[in-house]
């Protein structure tokens, strides 16, 4: 049952549509605030400005991408998500609003922290994550539903939060561990969705089309190694940073990432944009391990090259090619991309890989920055332009 067509709790509360699910809101704040953040960021890198906050304008950088950014892409997969996992009512109205703000009032308050006491900023942006715990919790655990696992991952993710502020503030740890913890579940959350939705999106669609032959492998146990390698290396990647038997580990979990890639049979599905950006989107996944662990042995690619597969390429293009599936599906939208959602998915690669040639490419860095920059931000704000008016909107009244 799409978001739009449901008649009964949703509808009863009267709330407005967009206020109908966290998601209709967050995904929009999730695509503005990319944008913006990369424009702000870009602007401190070429000397044109400097940023009002009390951090470090990296380390400020890093923080708004992974807990600003995919925090709220995090809240919306899980308001659309758990009331398909659990059958239970979709949250609406004031509480939509109220967690919207608190997500937004930390965004202000840590870009602003010169003047706001930091605290402030750190106070707010745990307790977002700290929200959707609590909710995700409720939901699971009411329903005994069996996605427990990820609620441990929240936890992590809002303590990864709070340990990258403490830092930022001058405790005396490894100023980078929060954010190579965060980093590191994000990326298993990518892996073990991925690991869901992928090849079960693709056997639908191959089904569909009457090809019934070599589907995709559905996840068994060599899908649970792959995960507990990868997990098993990023865990070792956030104790210690600088070892090569950590190197190594990557390399290997990357490698395994690749051969499970292959079993899903992506090419199959390469006349559905929709379906096959999982595939390439996830694809940088195990490119980004392998980068990885070269750049921490010295070979191939600087260390922020291997950081940016990562993050503007695995994290970025995989919460994208999300973000505009669950719209469509949970407004009452074709399942069909359109020419605009294409251009969505060719900005956002070729931003990314832009940003990890970057040091290699035989022009002025910093024009290949702005270039990267450019591309890779200008995806969110056509995935503003084309579809926070579907959440405005009810799908009958947009097809009129």
């Amino acid at each position: 049952m799409s978001a739009d067509s449901a008649a009964g709790a949703t509808a009863e509360t009267g709330s407005p549509l967009w206020l109908r699910g966290g998601y209709r809101l967050l995904f929009g704040c999730a695509g503005f605030w990319a944008a913006l953040v990369v424009i702000l960021w870009v602007g401190v890198l070429d000397g044109r400005w400097t940023l009002p906050t009390a951090m470090a304008p990296l380390v400020w950088h890093q923080h708004e991408m992974l807990f600003g950014y995919l925090g709220a892409v995090i809240g919306g997969f899980v308001s659309a998500a758990i009331p398909n996992w659990t059958g239970r009512p979709t949250v609406t109205g004031w509480r939509v609003a109220a967690v919207v703000g608190v997500w937004l009032a930390a965004r202000l308050a840590i870009l602003f922290s010169a003047s706001v006491p930091p605290l402030v900023g750190a106070g707010l942006d745990v307790f977002y994550l700290l929200i959707l715990l609590a909710y995700a919790a409720r939901e699971i655990f009411a329903s005994g539903n069996r996605n427990k696992p990820i609620l441990i991952i929240l936890f992590l993710f809002a303590a990864a939060c709070a340990l990258d502020h403490a830092a930022a503030m001058g405790a005396n740890f490894d100023a980078a561990l929060g954010w190579r913890l965060g980093f590191a579940l994000v990326l298993l959350l990518i892996s073990l969705i991925g690991g869901r939705i992928i090849p079960a999106f693709t056997r639908n669609w191959l089904v569909q089309q009457g090809q019934s032959e070599a589907l995709p492998t559905m996840p068994n146990r060599f899908d649970m190694i792959v995960i507990g390698t990868t997990a098993i290396a990023l865990a070792a990647w956030v104790a210690d940073s600088g070892s090569p038997a950590v190197a190594w580990l990557l390399i290997g979990a990357g490698a395994l990432q690749a051969v499970r890639l292959a079993r899903w049979a992506g090419l199959r599905a390469l006349r559905d944009p929709l379906v096959f950006v999982l595939h390439f989107s996830y694809a940088w996944l195990p490119v980004g391990l392998i980068l990885l662990g070269c750049a921490m042995l010295g070979h191939l690619l600087p260390m922020s090259s291997a950081v940016h597969a990562l993050g503007a390429g695995a994290m970025g293009a995989m919460t994208l090619a999300v973000m505009t599936r669950a719209t469509r599906g949970h407004t009452g939208r074709p399942l069909e991309a359109s020419r605009g959602t294409v251009v969505i998915y060719l900005l956002v690669h070729l931003g990314a890989l832009l940003r990890v040639l970057a040091p290699l490419l035989p022009m002025d860095y910093m024009v290949v920055i702005a270039l990267a920059g450019g591309s890779w931000g200008g995806a969110f704000l056509l995935f503003l332009f084309l579809y926070v008016p579907m959440v405005l909107r009810p799908a009958t009244e947009a097809n009129a």
